[in-house]
């Protein structure tokens, strides 16, 4: 019998080009005080000041914190809280990456229930007050920030990236315009776009996988791996901009509701403690660790493949699942996915920081959903095997 499940995600999402231009409309239910929560980089883009002209059109003030950078910190969120008290914000607006869309959403917690980022972390928190609402706007096609329940920040004394997780983070609006993504370069393109791959695989592949987010993380993984070289070849190509859009709404309600598994696990502190942004280290991590995980996904791994090309149904799972590996592994080559080594960091200090990173990927509890749970030992050999991987050496071919 099936278990009970739930389901949530925001109360109104707005699709399609130029959707940026019902900001005012939406916002004018909220209140008559902004406070958008970005980065410089929005900024020079003009995006800041599309929102503001919306904003003014309504008769709405705005209020700005423009310092999030690529790894949000708990600096940034205490920054950002104490000016939107200061001005007397009605509701929040989180443009840009999910960087700027997680310290917005930790704002928005903050601001009605207090305490410090690090209070909100524990298992099952209860969260008394209704947030600020929340409007989030991505400009990226990947993190789905814009209709979890989680938000991650890295706490500056400890470099570790904590993540909380509870309802009360669901953005109240989520405005998803692909126009927004056209000015994004390759190198973003591919990085966010794997991390929408890992979140609809991981939710797919996740012990509290259901049939509501089955069926989306499977529909995001086939719009991936169809429209991400796209995108990443040619940015102006908008239907592939928007099929990524979609899929990266798909992958994030999925994996919101499904838990992600190891890949995010073992990603998070290698973000915290060298830097990689959040979508390479998880791409980084995903070949190996699902090279780890294949004996215990067998099934699901085959019917992502399966998904993928329609004249493998006669083959047996193990060998689809091997095609589904491979077409992954080929698609982290195509988008030029370095190794750890090839991205810059030391061996040695990698190699001293793999205990720390094995017990923080623990610690994070998501390692726990994955289909083959591992130990310690294996987290610390998996970090180890992800430093000099080759994709050419790995691929494998794809004829089965």
């Amino acid at each position: 019998m099936q278990e009970v499940s739930e389901f949530r995600m925001p109360k109104s999402v707005l699709y399609g080009r130029n959707s940026l231009e019902k900001l005012g409309e939406q916002s004018k239910k909220l209140g008559k005080r902004a406070f958008i929560v970005t980065d410089t980089i929005m900024e020079k883009l003009g995006y800041v000041e599309k929102c503001m002209q919306q904003l003014n059109k309504k008769g709405i003030t705005v209020s700005t914190y423009n310092k999030v950078d690529a790894e949000p910190t708990n600096i940034h969120v205490l920054e950002a809280l104490s000016l939107c008290k200061e001005e007397k914000c009605d509701f929040i607006i989180g443009i840009g990456g999910g960087s700027c869309i997680d310290a917005a959403k930790a704002v928005a917690v903050l601001y009605t229930n207090g305490g410090e980022v690090e209070d909100y972390v524990q298992k099952d928190i209860e969260i008394e007050n209704n947030p600020l609402p929340l409007i989030a706007i991505p400009t990226t096609s990947g993190t789905g920030s814009e209709v979890t329940s989680v938000a991650v920040i890295t706490n500056k004394k400890t470099d570790v990236k904590m993540m909380m997780k509870h309802p009360s983070f669901i953005p109240k609006v989520a405005i998803i315009d692909p126009v927004l993504t056209s000015s994004l370069p390759p190198q973003i393109t591919a990085a966010t776009g794997i991390d929408a791959l890992c979140h609809a695989i991981e939710a797919y592949i996740s012990k509290v996988s259901q049939p509501l987010t089955d069926v989306l993380a499977l529909s995001a993984i086939e719009s991936i791996m169809k429209y991400l070289r796209i995108a990443y070849e040619d940015g102006r190509n908008m239907e592939a901009r928007e099929a990524m859009m979609i899929a990266s709404l798909q992958a994030g309600i999925a994996f919101s509701n499904a838990s992600v598994t190891l890949v995010h696990g073992m990603s998070r502190p290698v973000g915290a403690l060298f830097h990689v942004p959040h979508g390479i280290s998880n791409a980084i991590l995903l070949p190996t660790v699902l090279e780890f995980t294949k004996t215990s996904a067998i099934k699901r791994l085959a019917k992502i493949g399966r998904s993928l090309n329609k004249d493998l149904y006669s083959n047996s799972d193990e060998e689809v699942a091997d095609y589904t590996l491979g077409e992954i592994k080929k698609l982290c080559f195509d988008l030029r996915i370095p190794n750890l080594k090839e991205y810059g960091i030391d061996e040695i200090e990698f190699e001293n920081a793999i205990s720390k990173m094995a017990s923080d990927a623990i610690e994070s509890g998501s390692p726990a959903n994955n289909p083959r749970v591992p130990s310690y030992d294996e987290i610390k050999e998996l970090y180890r095997e992800c430093f000099n991987y080759k994709y050419k050496e790995f691929i494998k071919t794809s004829d089965c």
